[in-house]
Formats: structure tokens, sequence, C-alpha cells
């Protein structure tokens, strides 16, 4: 696949507003037509999960909603709620770097780390003013229910997924809540005591971004959801646990930039020495294959696992196609490089690796060439038990493409809960970033639409994420005592 040529880079705004200034109307309204036109050129997935009127929709109402000035912030909302409906977890709309700064200075931040239980926003910290697990009703007047409502459109997922949002919300709950409510200095809120069902009330203070941060390091979950939102240091690992059964953990396949990369190789040689102990061991019936915590990576430490479990000779994709080769409204990239023949050759360099990639054009789209998505095989010392995939709401991009293909091509038994990233396919591997001339607001996202190579089942819905086969989630007493309630689920299936 093309490797990322276009990265992240920040540059100063042109115009310098201050956080409550209004932009002139019509500023905006440039700004959110190129929005729209860049999408509708380069977005090969705005489509993939909104029919045209559904899109034309969400356009029409953006645009009502920008006829008097509006703020940066306000207008930064509104362009982010559209590039959440569109539905890839690979999208990303983010303020100009130096106004986010200023904007989210000072004490302003709700104090506490929280987690979803079941539904249910609870605090995951250890602290003196409102307890480790008790359940929130309301902050500063705001129910639960329309607040988490409110800050879903911070963190995207594949097509109409729900569940994958709670990562976002464990991991930056503070941050939403600022941008969406703006800054505050106090939070009055509605909760109860851990099972118990009277409800309190407790103002407390606001924190300063670094202690929101550290707060979050402190978090009780920490022992069970660390690798979630940390890279793992331990990014696999392989151990038998009983007489009969195995437990292998990947948790990132960020393992080396390509299939030459020294890091790859030593994962690819560690994988083969792991799946020749297994063949040659007949006593180990069951391996549980862990990848609740991956959220992606690179090509092709995905394919490469699967090959240990593939029953069959698989492709990675069953179809895969951009929307160009050449680059629309390039004028509007951001580059990695900063001198002009620089992006020049930087900008002929991607356009060529689409051509190859990308050669043939069938109404109106570029295929891919199938020597980019060859017939491959499975691993001579493929596993040949019985395989249990734990599953969970984090999984994305790659994970989710490992996951699909464990799902949907082999006999394995799913259990956790459902992922963020699509069973049946994606907008991924090639990210591209755009930035708006007014108001300086950037917009990335990944312009390959595949198809992923799984069949129809009957529990598997377009637009969702992997169901897995045995819903299990987390408890409230299991996440008080930080245990892991899938792995221990599993474990007693195998039992009986």
């Amino acid at each position: 696949m093309l490797k990322l040529k276009i990265a992240l880079i920040f540059f100063l705004p042109l115009f310098v507003f201050s956080q409550n200034e209004k932009w002139p109307a019509e500023k905006l309204k440039q700004d959110l037509t190129i929005f729209k036109e860049i999408r509708e050129k380069a977005n090969s997935g705005l489509y993939k999960y909104r029919t045209k009127q559904q899109i034309d929709s969400i356009y029409s109402w953006a645009f009502s909603q920008i006829n008097t000035p509006k703020s940066l912030i306000e207008f930064y909302k509104i362009v982010l709620q559209i590039t959440d409906f569109e539905g890839s977890l690979h999208n990303d709309t983010t303020l100009p770097e130096d106004f986010e700064k200023k904007y989210s200075s000072g004490n302003v931040f709700f104090p506490f780390p929280v987690k979803l239980i079941n539904d249910q926003l609870v605090v995951n910290f250890e602290n003196t003013e409102i307890p480790l697990g008790s359940q929130i009703y309301s902050i500063n007047g705001i129910e639960t229910s329309k607040l988490l409502s409110t800050v879903y459109k911070y963190y995207t997922t594949d097509g109409y997924n729900i569940t994958g949002k709670s990562i976002g919300i464990g991991s930056s709950f503070a941050k939403y809540f600022e941008m969406e409510y703006g800054p505050q200095k106090r939070f009055t809120v509605e909760y109860s005591l851990p099972n118990q069902t009277k409800r309190l009330k407790k103002t407390v203070s606001a924190v300063s971004n670094e202690i929101r941060k550290e707060n979050f390091k402190k978090r009780h979950s920490l022992p069970i959801d660390s690798i979630q939102y940390n890279r793992a240091k331990d990014k696999y690992s392989f151990k038998v646990i009983s007489n009969n059964t195995a437990l292998l953990s990947v948790h990132t396949f960020v393992i080396g930039r390509n299939a030459k990369h020294k890091e790859h190789l030593a994962y690819k040689k560690y994988l083969d020495s792991c799946f020749n102990y297994l063949s040659k061991n007949n006593q180990i019936k069951n391996l549980i294959v862990d990848v609740r915590n991956n959220g992606g990576g690179t090509d092709p430490n995905d394919i490469v696992t699967f090959s240990y479990l593939a029953e069959k000779p698989f492709r990675e994709n069953a179809s895969a196609y951009v929307n160009f080769q050449k680059i629309p409204f390039a004028e509007y990239l951001v580059y990695e490089e900063t001198e002009p023949q620089k992006k020049q050759e930087e900008k002929k360099d991607f356009e060529d690796e689409l051509k190859e990639e990308f050669p043939k054009s069938e109404n109106g789209k570029y295929i891919q060439d199938e020597k980019f998505n060859p017939l491959l095989q499975a691993e001579k010392n493929s596993f040949k038990g019985q395989i249990y995939l734990l599953i969970s709401p984090r999984i994305a991009s790659a994970g989710s493409l490992f996951a699909s293909l464990v799902a949907g091509n082999t006999k394995g038994i799913v259990i956790g809960e459902e992922t963020m990233g699509g069973y049946f396919g994606h907008n991924g591997h090639t990210p591209i970033e755009y930035e708006l001339p007014n108001t300086k607001i950037k917009t990335q996202f990944s312009i390959v639409n595949l198809e992923q190579d799984v069949p129809k089942k009957p529990n598997q819905i377009f637009g969702r994420g992997i169901i897995p086969d045995y819903e299990v989630k987390q408890t409230f007493e299991d996440f008080m005592k930080n245990r892991d309630t899938q792995l221990e689920y599993t474990l007693k299936l195998i039992e009986e």
C-alpha cells in the first residue's frame, strides 16, 4: 500500500483572531464551500454510508448556520459534525494549533477521568471529592445522555458505530466538554455513590491541562486499559496459559514501516516460532487471540498475522479504489516539505505512486492493480485448533481488517464488544490533509475505499463494526476490581 506522503504540519494563521471574535459569514462560507468541494473530489468514502441526498442535506444545514458571523469554535463544531457524519474513523478535523493552545489554557478542565460502564458514566479516579465508581447524572445542569450525544462528534468511527466513541470519551472527556461548552471555572456534578441510587451534588474546581493529563495517567482502570491509550511497550506476546490453551496478544500493528523493516521481520520471526511450537504441541487445542487494544498500524503486519490463522488462500481486499490520480485542490494541501520546489517533488511522487497502484479508470473510479492485492496463502504451520478472538471498541483500521478476516474466514469464536472499525470495509491506507484558506482549520481523511475479503454473515451488519458471537462487557464490579471480564469469560467457555 501507499505510504503517507502528505504529513501533518502546522502553520500560523494569516489572520489572528481572538478566542471570541466573530468571523465574517462570507469568509466562513468560502471555507465551507472549499471543504465541501475537496471532499466531493478527493474523498472516495463520502457516499460509503450516506446517500448524496443525506450529504447535501447536512451541508444545507451547515450553510444555514453561518448566515451571520460566528466564532472560530462555533464554525469548527459545524465542520466537525460533517466530518463525523461521513462515517470514517480516519477522518480528523482540527483547529489551528496556536488557537487551540490559547483556548485551552488555564484551569478550565473537568478534573477527573471518567469511563463508560454499561452506558453509565462513572468516575475513574481515586479522589476525596467524588468517590471512585460514582455514577454521574449531570454536570453543570447538563444531563449525561445529552452531554454524551453532543460530544460524540469529537471522535470519529466507521459507519454508524457508536461503541467506539467510548474510547474517545474515556481518554478525552474533559477536552470534549471544554470544547463543546466552553472553558469552565468549576463543575457542579450530580452523582450517586457506587451501588447506591440517592443523588448527591458536589461542586469541584477546574484544573489545568497538565493536571488533567496527570490525573489520566493515574486513573483507576490503568492496569486493564492502559494499552488502549498508550503505545504498547510490549507490542505482542505469546504464552501457554493451561495444558490445552495458549494466548497470543497483539496490541498494535505499528510494527515497522514495511515488509523489509527490521522490526517487522523480527515480528514475523516471532510469530513463526510461536506457531511452530503450537504445530508440534498437539495438546494445545485452543488459541485465544487478543487484539482488544489494536488500533491499527502498517501493512503487512495485519496480513502476516492472519496468515497463521487462515484456513485457505485469501486477499487483503476484495476491491479498492481512489477518486483521483492528480491531487485536486493542491493549493490547499498540507505538505511535509516547505520549499516550493520540494513541494512539487513531493506532489509528483505522491501522484506517481497513485498512478502505479490505481492505474485503471472505471466509472470515475481508479481501481487498484491486482499486483498490489495478490492471492495470499496460509502459512504451513497455521493453527488448526479452535480460535477465540477477543475484540473491543478500540479495534480500528488494520486492527479491524485483521479481526474481520478472522471473524469472516475462520471458525473462530468472537468474544467481546463491537469494534469501531467496519466489518465489510473502510476508507484507509493513504491519508491526505488540507488546510482551509481563511480559518486555517485542517482536515484529514484516507483516500482508499476498500472492501475487505469477507463473506456476508447473519450477525454482521453493513455500517457497523465486527459484531461478536458472544457480547461480553466489563461489569461494574469487575471495573472496581480491575478484572478482565472478557478473558475470564473465554477461559470458562473453554472449560465448558
